[in-house]
């Protein structure tokens, strides 16, 4: 099923329980779709004019009870899933244009912007917990692990940095990559981390050594890998800037099928719905999708096992670099505890 956008969309998000999902497009406006697993179409519940300029980010927060924007204008907004008024707006919540949202716990969320800033809030004390600067370069993409209390972000400045969220320091960050890192995703039970670039190739890093990549996937694609998507801890879903939606392999590195496409245009993010029965994906061709994964996933239970030892040298503990990179921008942690940040989250 697939509706049009009308605008280029550049963030995507499914309600944790409900069949909902939420885009955001370069108007600043907000979309919010209801679909149906035994029906094609897509019925667009919400339309709201979110910011001034380009919203860029869109994440469901609170259990769903809301969805959370992040936008060029440098603000957040969390409006009602119900009723699409506003709950709360925090103007310059950064200091520059906010690129990533992603959630933490039932009461956080980190926010990333285009100068590699990264802020954490925390929607249950309703302040900015503080800040990381983890990057030089907009902040293309975050991954929570919760085991490790540990954020993965990736930039446009070709790094992965890892913060710590209990010291709320930059604990390790990877030497500069060739070209730019668009998205990250962890994999191989939490052994092997997997970063899209620009070029097309995967870097794959072991977890505990970040320095550098471990391994190469080289024969992916010639164009920009734009979206990462894990499917199990063996199966990754990738968006390529020609438009191309595939499922590869790691470790063996391959790629197994080809799943869809965007007409050659940019796939600008991909997720799963809430009961990984839909694929969701949007690009520069002004549409949502929604693909059937349903004999996709009946699979899964057959994917190949023991190869997560393949071209893999490295130890896996998980221990991390005690001495990370230096930027020029530093890694110390900023209280941002004052303000309308204080404010934000008032409502909710």
């Amino acid at each position: 099923m697939e509706a049009s956008l009308g605008e280029i969309p550049f963030g995507l998000d499914f309600h944790p329980t409900k069949e909902l999902v939420a885009v955001s497009l370069i108007t600043g406006d907000l979309h919010l779709y209801k679909y149906k697993n035994d029906d094609s179409s897509l019925e667009r519940l919400l339309d709201v004019r979110a910011h001034s300029e380009s919203c860029r980010t869109v994440r469901f927060i609170n259990g769903g009870q809301a969805v959370a924007t992040g936008s060029k204008d440098c603000t957040i907004l969390a409006t009602d899933v119900e009723t699409g008024s506003v709950i709360a707006r925090l103007e310059n919540a950064h200091e520059n244009a906010i690129n990533s949202l992603i959630n933490l716990t039932d009461s956080t969320v980190a926010s990333g912007d285009d100068e590699g800033c990264i802020k954490v809030w925390d929607t249950r004390q309703r302040s900015c917990c503080g800040s990381f600067n983890a990057h030089e370069d907009y902040v293309s993409d975050m991954n929570f692990v919760p085991d490790s209390m540990k954020l993965l972000t990736t930039s446009g400045d070709g790094t992965l940095s890892v913060c710590n969220l209990r010291t709320y320091k930059v604990q390790t960050r990877s030497e500069f990559s060739e070209d730019e890192l668009t998205s990250v995703v962890v994999m191989k039970n939490g052994r092997k981390v997997i970063c899209g670039s620009q070029s097309g190739t995967l870097l794959l890093y072991s977890w505990g050594f970040f320095k550098d990549c471990s391994d190469r996937f080289v024969d992916l694609s010639p164009n920009s890998v734009e979206a990462l998507l894990k499917l199990d801890e063996d199966r990754l879903i990738t968006g390529s800037e020609n438009g191309l939606i595939s499922l590869v392999g790691i470790l063996p590195n391959r790629i197994i099928q080809p799943i869809a496409e965007h007409s050659d245009y940019p796939v600008e993010g991909l997720a799963f719905s809430h009961d990984r029965r839909f694929l969701g994906s949007i690009s520069h061709d002004q549409m949502l999708k929604l693909w059937d994964l349903e004999d996709i996933l009946q699979g899964s239970a057959n994917a190949v096992k023991g190869q997560s030892a393949m071209s893999d040298s490295d130890s896996d503990e998980m221990d991390v670099d005690d001495n990370p990179s230096q930027s020029k921008k530093g890694t110390k942690v900023k209280n941002s505890n004052k303000g309308a940040a204080s404010n934000f989250f008032a409502d909710l």
